[in-house]
């Protein structure tokens, strides 16, 4: 009997360790699709990861690449210096909503103005996970959070922020699409949009950022397929699907 033809498997640039996130978190996802996307494009050797502080802090722990930590908020300062230092390598952020838009907002709006040659992963799931369900900038009007226990109310905590639409009109930056984890068809959309970036970064052409919408069953308070659907037909509709720029 011939052997079948292996379509899934372990991605090189993967570790084999157990997973410390939540039940339906959509990190693990995430993880992979830059870990394939990585060994798709051979640049294993030349990648540089560098996430701050948040749930994916120790994803070093599941990425066998190298990668360096950044105090909160401050990845992409520290992905910009080891870029110019170290222009040969392919740098990247991974970050989320309350680092990349809040606790960061000044190193991204400014590394994305610059034109720096980098790529962005960043993770928007509405809320702080790792500090315990607080309101992020991302969290949607009515969301009950761990600091918004009526819902976000926009007299008092604003309106969501929608960063990917605010640095596409930079001229610095390249590349913006969001994208979601909601479905399997979207997985692959973003896996492209991954792919794109990294793309991007080789062929020299500037700042690149994806955005993912990704669950967050625990601090959402609703179960894992429930935070899909959520996903698919409500936070979709405040943070719309696609390619911006």
């Amino acid at each position: 009997m011939k052997n079948k033809q292996k379509n899934f498997a372990q991605s090189r640039s993967l570790r084999n360790i157990s997973t410390h996130y939540c039940p339906g978190c959509g990190h693990g996802i995430a993880h992979r699709l830059i870990a394939e996307t990585i060994d798709e494009l051979g640049i294993r050797e030349k990648v540089i990861a560098v996430a701050p502080v948040g749930c994916a802090v120790i994803a070093y722990d599941y990425w066998d690449f190298d990668c360096s930590e950044a105090a909160h908020g401050r990845a992409m300062a520290v992905a910009t210096a080891i870029k110019r230092v170290r222009p040969q390598n392919i740098v990247f952020t991974y970050q989320g909503d309350g680092d990349l838009a809040a606790i960061g907002t000044n190193e991204t709006i400014h590394a994305a103005n610059r034109g720096e040659n980098i790529s962005v992963v960043f993770i928007n799931n509405a809320i702080y996970g790792m500090t315990g369900g607080q309101m992020a900038p991302t969290t949607l009007l009515g969301q009950k959070t761990a600091t918004t226990l009526s819902g976000r109310d926009a007299r008092l905590q604003g309106h969501p922020l929608k960063i990917s639409e605010m640095l596409a009109v930079l001229p610095g930056v390249k590349f913006v699409e969001r994208v979601s984890l909601h479905s399997p068809q979207e997985v692959m959309k973003t896996k492209k949009a991954v792919h794109q970036i990294f793309k991007n970064q080789i062929d020299n052409l500037g700042f690149s950022l994806v955005e993912i919408l990704s669950p967050c069953p625990t601090y959402w308070g609703i179960s894992p397929k429930g935070a899909l659907e959520w996903i698919r037909d409500v936070m979709s509709k405040e943070f719309p699907l696609g390619r911006i720029k």
